[in-house]
């Protein structure tokens, strides 16, 4: 299956530089020789209809698999095979299905994604000396930092169980904002989520970009995408077969296809005026 790229590969080192990225699970390959590179301050969409292999990229440049095939680096150093040392690098994600600790609070949840950033040992933890009491501190400041420009500073001493479903969503992404990534990855940060709750979602991560992040983001919602995305890939049957701008991968005769015939304009009405979501 041959790919079309709509310009050039950038001249500049790329912040995430995923080549060749192949997974396969006995005999099924869910990703096939995927090359994806996102710049410092790009946001890159991701799409492909459901089964395309899109969350087990994520998964690959993760560490949550890792690949049969290929390399992913970030920052021009190969990436271990370690959600929590991945993390450590620079490169935050959120899922598909919200991952909170819903017994705790929206700060708690928060201070937990800062767990990264911490620099005092256990010792130092148990007999809580006045370096542990000083990066206490200054976690709950940056976390409250946090859910003030997430729009949650006046729920941070609440459950998290008992956020509605889209704050839920944003709690989940600033407390991947904590860890203080480079890049940040959203899978289908806008699912479940009404007209009104996806343009805020929208206005969100422009602003995570504007704070210097890039933003790698799966979505089923078109509009949302071609809204936000500098570039955009499409997935299907875990190859890449189209990567460009809006108008190359809305009139790409493969990915009408993949989409049923639907062209995705029309596509993405639907999803605007319905407000559903499919998941992978």
């Amino acid at each position: 299956m041959s790919t079309t790229t709509a310009t050039a590969a950038p001249t500049a080192t790329p912040l995430l530089d995923a080549r060749g990225v192949t997974m396969r699970f006995g005999g099924l390959t869910a990703v096939n020789n995927v090359d994806l590179t996102v710049a410092e301050g790009e946001i890159i969409g991701l799409i492909g209809p459901n089964g395309a292999g899109k969350t087990t990229f994520f998964n690959c440049l993760t560490g949550l698999y890792v690949p049969t095939e290929g390399t992913v680096r970030y920052r021009e150093k190969v990436l271990p095979p370690k959600p929590h040392l991945v993390t450590q690098a620079g490169i935050a994600r959120t899922f598909q299905n919200i991952r909170l600790f819903a017994n705790m609070t929206v700060l708690e949840n928060v201070l937990v994604g800062r767990h990264s950033r911490t620099k005092e040992g256990l010792i130092s933890a148990l007999v809580r000396g006045p370096g542990y009491r000083r990066a206490e501190a200054d976690s709950r400041e940056k976390a409250m930092a946090l859910l003030e420009f997430t729009g949650l500073a006046d729920k941070a001493e609440h459950l998290a169980r008992n956020l509605p479903y889209g704050e839920q969503r944003k709690l989940e992404i600033a407390r991947a904002l904590a860890s203080e990534p480079g890049l940040l990855l959203l899978d289908e940060p806008t699912a479940g989520m009404n007209p009104q709750e996806t343009r805020a979602a929208e206005e969100l991560v422009f602003a995570i970009r504007d704070r210097g992040v890039a933003i790698l983001v799966i979505e089923h919602d078109m509009r949302f995408i071609f809204n936000l995305c500098d570039r955009t890939a499409v997935l299907v049957q875990g190859q890449k077969i189209v990567e460009g701008d809006r108008q190359l991968v809305q009139s790409d005769e493969r990915v009408i296809t993949a989409y049923l015939g639907e062209p995705l304009e029309s596509a993405a009405a639907a999803e605007t005026t319905d407000g559903t979501e499919n998941t992978e």
